[in-house]
């Protein structure tokens, strides 16, 4: 009798079945041991409900030994299964007798004709009998993978080892987790992100580096956990007031800080919006190449075939002009990033029309241009095939591209990157698959006349402490239009951006999006007198009040002393966005300035200069259309 499919979904049921509902994994090696049930094929949604509804439920940190307990209880056959019991060493085919549920261990005995496998050949039947004997024949759930059973019988046993054993204990659970704040639900709070992070990297959309600097976090952590808890036992079995004593009290505490440290870095990468909001920084890193040894520059033409008429006009307008006193050196390819990979500083690559599918990814590390040649950007494609990090990334000190269309497909980073130095992208079109342009701290973006489409994240990141110009153009059919990413941080400077003459339209969310962190402590004081768009200037708390309102037309002036805004009496609604995002910037940088004023002296030192227009925040707003856009032309996200 069949079940419904709302029950097949749990991990309950009954168990009077007519056959499994679990695949059978064959061994891929001729071996003794009977096949075992196939287990790891279970897909996120699987994972969720029975974690969320059957195993964690709402419990906190320190119930999750006993909630476990309590579901196999429940759903484990106490008896008559066979495992296979998995070392680093050996294999061995076992029958478990009982389970210790609170220890989650299984009580098993040796089955019958007895079975090993292993390098080793010294683990013999009395070996393994010593063995289990000096384990009380009690081993870990974590370790045995249920035989395969076609009658159903141990369907949900299967599962539920597999919960536990495989999966919860090896990419779930942490060593910390226990010792972690008490007042918080573990499924929403740790499992479920942890979960899905999971299986974006088995569904390849987390960058390879980031998984790489994950793995590495997860490591560190570990490593300094223990060396905390061994510490932190020498101090509890010790009850002398020595100076050895305190000097182990210090290195705790230290321990205690950079584990913290780790796991708020381990925290931001497993959490899906905070992963998206604060995007992967790392990029390739490789050198420049130069000037070639010689001073040379050459210019590269990309074609896969070039007609007569085009060759004709191609030496013409550029390999032969009439104003260049120098022959120049040409060098022929049939793929852009061929091309690119062969330029030294100050070459020029020339592309054709045409389709370019490549494999690659491009990292242009020398200031040379890229220009697309007798055709439109649609004329002029190159297509990125296979699911690598990135497809173009900047880094050289002034790079240009211009009249190319960028296709993107499979992608896990963004389409573009400015890493460092000066790229100007111009009369491009970028179909994006993830997040768009991104320009990262320190860096410059160009953009210019361009149409971009297409991102599941944000059409163009602006880093802080970057500056991004766009001019005239298209941003649309994204999740977000434009994400900028403040910072209230010492560290941190505010992005210089310029918007003239945008249309960001269609976008799912905001047209625009500030990323800002919830207001402190130490700026609450400002922001309770930042009210109805009149901003009040503040002096440090040692210092006799000196307060300045400024109206609305004043606090357009903070951003910078060429802040460009129509300041018209009617505001439409296409226009709005611009005073919007004016605001809030010219704001967020009210408070940021006051706050390093406040932290300077409160350490005695005093700023030469107080004027805030120096920021420079924004060199223009103006002319921007807002169309659209599902959420509205701005908002912010505070986190």
């Amino acid at each position: 009798m069949f079940q419904e499919d709302d029950d097949r979904c749990t991990d309950y049921g009954s168990h009077d079945k007519s056959g499994s509902i679990l695949g059978r994994h064959v061994l891929d090696r001729n071996a003794l041991f009977p096949d075992s049930f196939q287990t790891n094929h279970l897909l996120f949604y699987d994972r969720f409900k029975a974690y969320q509804d059957y195993i964690l439920a709402d419990c906190k940190p320190s119930e999750v030994k006993e909630f476990t307990a309590e579901y196999l209880e429940k759903v484990l056959e106490p008896s008559g299964w066979q495992a296979i019991w998995r070392t680093n060493v050996f294999e061995v085919l076992v029958e478990v007798v009982d389970v210790e549920y609170s220890a989650l261990k299984a009580v098993v005995r040796l089955s019958e004709p007895f079975l090993c496998d292993s390098d080793v050949s010294t683990f013999t039947l009395e070996c393994m009998q010593e063995l289990l004997e000096l384990k009380e024949h009690q081993l870990p759930l974590q370790e045995l993978w249920v035989v395969f059973d076609e009658s159903g019988e141990f369907d949900q046993t299967a599962l539920a080892v597999e919960h536990v054993r495989r999966f919860f204990y090896q990419h779930i659970w942490r060593s910390w987790d226990e010792e972690d704040e008490d007042d918080f639900d573990y499924f929403v709070r740790c499992v479920e992100p942890r979960l899905r992070l999971h299986y974006d990297i088995l569904e390849d959309r987390v960058p390879s580096g980031l998984i790489a600097d994950y793995h590495s976090l997860l490591s560190q952590c570990e490593v300094l956990y223990r060396k905390f808890l061994n510490v932190r036992n020498g101090l509890s079995s010790s009850d002398s007031d020595s100076e050895a004593e305190n000097v182990s009290m210090v290195e705790g505490l230290k321990l205690y800080d950079e584990i913290e440290h780790l796991k708020q870095k381990l925290k931001l990468i497993e959490n899906p919006l905070l992963r998206y909001v604060f995007g992967y920084q790392k990029h390739t890193g490789l050198q420049a190449k130069g000037s070639r040894p010689l001073g040379t520059k050459i210019t590269h033409v990309v074609s896969s075939t070039i007609m007569a008429n085009l060759l004709q006009s191609l030496l013409r307008d550029k390999l032969c002009p009439e104003s260049c006193d120098e022959e120049l050196e040409i060098q022929f390819h049939s793929d852009p990033l061929t091309a690119v990979n062969a330029c030294y500083e100050g070459d020029t690559v020339i592309i054709c029309p045409g389709r370019y599918i490549i494999e690659g990814m491009f990292c242009i590390t020398d200031s040379i241009e890229l220009e697309g040649r007798y055709g439109l950007p649609d004329d002029i494609v190159i297509e990125k095939r296979g699911k690598g990090d990135n497809f173009v990334d900047c880094t050289g000190a002034n790079i240009r591209i211009s009249s190319l269309k960028l296709v993107q497909h499979d992608g896990v980073e963004g389409i573009l990157s400015v890493h460092h130095g000066k790229t100007t992208l111009e009369n491009c079109v970028l179909q994006c698959e993830t997040t768009g342009v991104t320009v990262r701290t320190s860096a410059e973006l160009l953009m210019k006349n361009s149409d971009l489409y297409g991102a599941k994240g944000a059409g163009v990141e602006i880093y802080p402490g970057s500056t991004c110009t766009l001019q005239g153009n298209g941003i649309h059919h994204c999740k977000e239009g434009i994400l900028i990413k403040d910072f209230l941080d010492d560290h941190y400077d505010m992005a210089k951006i310029t918007m003239v003459n945008n249309v960001i339209h269609n976008n799912e969310g905001y047209g625009v999006v500030l990323v800002k962190p919830t207001v402190s402590s130490d700026v609450k004081d400002i922001a309770a007198k930042t009210s109805e768009g009149n901003i009040q200037t503040i002096q440090s708390s040692d210092e006799t009040d000196n307060v300045e309102d400024l109206g609305p037309e004043e606090l357009h002036e903070c951003a910078t002393d060429e802040l460009e805004l129509h300041g018209r009496a009617e505001i439409f609604e296409q226009t709005e966005g611009n005073y919007e995002i004016a605001n809030e910037l010219a704001a967020t940088s009210v408070k940021k300035s006051q706050m390093h004023k406040k932290r300077l002296s409160k350490l005695g030192i005093t700023q030469a200069d107080d004027n805030i227009m120096s920021q420079e925040i924004f060199v223009s707003i103006m002319g921007n259309q807002f169309k659209r856009n599902g959420k509205g032309s701005f908002g912010t996200f505070l986190y």
